[in-house]
């Protein structure tokens, strides 16, 4: 009863072209059952596990329903979209400023793409000053954020780039386990989606750093590396036995970390020199390919 009444309310916003977020679907599916006190859906938990149900039943996407979510990507750099009736110039977004997309990125019809690579950046604060630096156009790229966990925008707007455009994808995150986790949500997709992989993981994604063992390849100062804590060397543990971190390369680094017991923030390799990450360390690594698979 519960899925019917979730997919009636999806079936009618599609029909009267509504766009309700999902927070919309559950006030609508929560009623009390007349002459009773049980309500029809009891927490947003519940109606969100239909809709991913629905999602899987009908082979549809709830982006592809209509339904909208919190968008927290922004990208900036050498493209042009087309979105509903307006073109989309993501290098001309004003100083520091940046292109959010639709909830459904498959609305987005690319014009014009010239970039050579995709940085995907963990952390906001460090895709802003790369994007002040105007480092997309300097090294001829696209800049891409979630401001950590990604969403699913994001998730797909990687993997269109590197579908369609066959544009190589670094990802670049804080030097600890749960930056490792944001990669692989990237590259392999997240355990509560495993349903929607196809359409939002990039396997062809590749970790660029903060790997472990650059905090003592760059000689990182003493003073900016910071001691693990015990949900940190949980996570890594974890992380271990997962297949998508079985790798040799990958294996290294969370021993090097569970030996150390050490991590480090991206904005780290600033007590070098400002200017570090974007002038010597990412053109380093991309030069170099030195990636983590």
């Amino acid at each position: 009863m519960k899925t019917v009444l979730v997919a009636a309310i999806i079936y009618e916003a599609i029909k009267y072209n509504k766009y309700p977020t999902i927070r919309d679907v559950y006030y609508d599916a929560k009623h009390t059952i007349p002459g009773t006190n049980i309500d029809t859906v009891d927490t947003q938990a519940e109606s969100d596990s239909i809709i991913e149900d629905l999602e899987v039943m009908l082979g549809a996407s709830r982006e592809e329903m209509g339904l909208q979510t919190d968008v927290k990507c922004k990208v900036v750099g050498l493209m042009r979209v087309r979105s509903g009736r307006d073109i989309i110039d993501c290098s001309r977004q004003g100083e520091g400023g940046a292109y959010s997309p639709p909830t459904n990125v498959d609305r987005l019809e690319f014009l014009d793409v010239d970039a050579e690579y995709v940085l995907v950046v963990e952390k906001d604060a460090v895709f802003n000053t790369l994007n002040m630096e105007r480092y997309w156009e300097k090294n001829k790229c696209i800049l891409i954020t979630a401001g950590g966990q990604p969403d699913r925008p994001a998730r797909r707007l990687v993997r269109r780039l590197n579908e369609e455009f066959n544009l190589p994808i670094y990802v670049l995150t804080d030097a600890d386990p749960y930056g490792f986790y944001i990669y692989s949500v990237y590259r392999i997709g997240s355990i509560t989606l495993s349903h929607e992989s196809v359409r939002l993981a990039c396997p062809k994604a590749r970790f660029i750093g903060v790997a472990v063992s650059d905090i003592y390849e760059y000689n990182l100062p003493k003073n900016v590396i910071i001691k693990a804590k015990d949900a940190d060397i949980k996570r890594a543990t974890e992380l271990k036995t997962y297949p998508w971190f079985k790798s040799p390369a990958w294996q290294r680094e969370l021993d090097l970390f569970l030996q150390r017991k050490e991590k480090a923030e991206i904005e780290a390799f600033s007590s070098k020199s400002l200017g570090f990450l974007e002038e010597k360390y990412l053109p380093e690594k991309i030069r170099s390919g030195h990636f983590i698979v």
